[in-house]
Protein backbone atom coordinates (compact mmCIF):
# COMPACT_ATOMS: atom_id res chain seq x y z
CA UNK A 1 0.00 0.00 0.00
CA UNK A 2 1.21 3.52 -0.74
CA UNK A 3 2.94 5.17 2.22
CA UNK A 4 0.66 8.25 2.29
CA UNK A 5 -2.44 6.04 2.38
CA UNK A 6 -1.07 4.12 5.34
CA UNK A 7 -0.24 7.36 7.14
CA UNK A 8 -3.70 8.78 6.37
CA UNK A 9 -5.38 5.66 7.77
CA UNK A 10 -3.23 5.94 10.89
CA UNK A 11 -4.16 9.60 11.39
CA UNK A 12 -7.88 8.89 10.85
CA UNK A 13 -7.60 6.05 13.35
CA UNK A 14 -6.12 8.46 15.89
CA UNK A 15 -8.83 11.04 15.18
CA UNK A 16 -11.52 8.43 15.87
CA UNK A 17 -9.94 6.95 19.00
CA UNK A 18 -9.84 7.48 22.75
CA UNK A 19 -12.87 9.74 23.03
CA UNK A 20 -11.50 12.35 20.64
CA UNK A 21 -14.72 12.64 18.59
CA UNK A 22 -16.82 13.16 21.73
CA UNK A 23 -14.50 15.81 23.16
CA UNK A 24 -14.24 17.55 19.80
CA UNK A 25 -18.02 17.58 19.45
CA UNK A 26 -18.46 19.09 22.92
CA UNK A 27 -15.93 21.81 22.14
CA UNK A 28 -17.59 22.47 18.77
CA UNK A 29 -21.02 22.89 20.36
CA UNK A 30 -19.74 25.29 23.01
CA UNK A 31 -17.38 27.33 20.83
CA UNK A 32 -19.67 27.21 17.78
CA UNK A 33 -22.64 28.45 19.79
CA UNK A 34 -20.67 31.36 21.20
CA UNK A 35 -19.27 32.28 17.79
CA UNK A 36 -22.71 32.07 16.17
CA UNK A 37 -24.11 34.38 18.83
CA UNK A 38 -21.30 36.84 18.15
CA UNK A 39 -21.28 36.59 14.35
CA UNK A 40 -24.96 36.04 13.59
CA UNK A 41 -26.74 37.40 16.63
CA UNK A 42 -29.00 39.61 14.52
CA UNK A 43 -30.12 36.62 12.47
CA UNK A 44 -30.63 34.42 15.51
CA UNK A 45 -32.85 37.05 17.13
CA UNK A 46 -34.90 37.69 13.98
CA UNK A 47 -33.40 40.98 12.81
CA UNK A 48 -31.56 39.56 9.78
CA UNK A 49 -31.41 36.47 7.59
CA UNK A 50 -29.44 33.47 8.86
CA UNK A 51 -26.50 32.46 6.67
CA UNK A 52 -26.71 28.67 7.02
CA UNK A 53 -23.32 27.79 5.47
CA UNK A 54 -21.61 30.20 7.87
CA UNK A 55 -23.60 28.82 10.78
CA UNK A 56 -22.57 25.25 9.96
CA UNK A 57 -18.92 26.15 9.40
CA UNK A 58 -18.92 27.90 12.75
CA UNK A 59 -19.38 24.44 14.30
CA UNK A 60 -17.21 22.47 11.87
CA UNK A 61 -14.10 24.61 12.29
CA UNK A 62 -13.84 24.23 16.12
CA UNK A 63 -14.44 20.48 15.70
CA UNK A 64 -11.56 20.23 13.22
CA UNK A 65 -9.24 22.38 15.32
CA UNK A 66 -9.93 20.38 18.48
CA UNK A 67 -9.44 17.09 16.64
CA UNK A 68 -6.20 18.34 15.08
CA UNK A 69 -4.89 19.33 18.50
CA UNK A 70 -5.79 15.98 20.03
CA UNK A 71 -4.19 14.03 17.18
CA UNK A 72 -1.06 16.19 17.46
CA UNK A 73 -0.79 15.33 21.15
CA UNK A 74 -1.16 11.62 20.35
CA UNK A 75 1.58 11.86 17.70
CA UNK A 76 3.89 13.71 20.11
CA UNK A 77 3.31 11.05 22.76
CA UNK A 78 4.15 8.29 20.31
CA UNK A 79 7.42 10.07 19.43
CA UNK A 80 8.34 10.88 23.04
CA UNK A 81 11.55 9.33 24.34
CA UNK A 82 11.23 6.27 26.51
CA UNK A 83 12.06 6.48 30.18
CA UNK A 84 15.55 5.08 29.48
CA UNK A 85 16.28 8.03 27.17
CA UNK A 86 16.96 5.83 24.15
CA UNK A 87 14.96 7.94 21.68
CA UNK A 88 16.71 10.51 19.54
CA UNK A 89 16.10 14.05 20.97
CA UNK A 90 14.80 16.66 18.53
Amino acid sequence: MHRSIVKSKYLVGLALSEGIPRRSAKAAVIVGSILNLINQGEALFGEAELNMPKALLTFVVPYCVTTYGAVSVQLDRSRAPDCDGSADPR
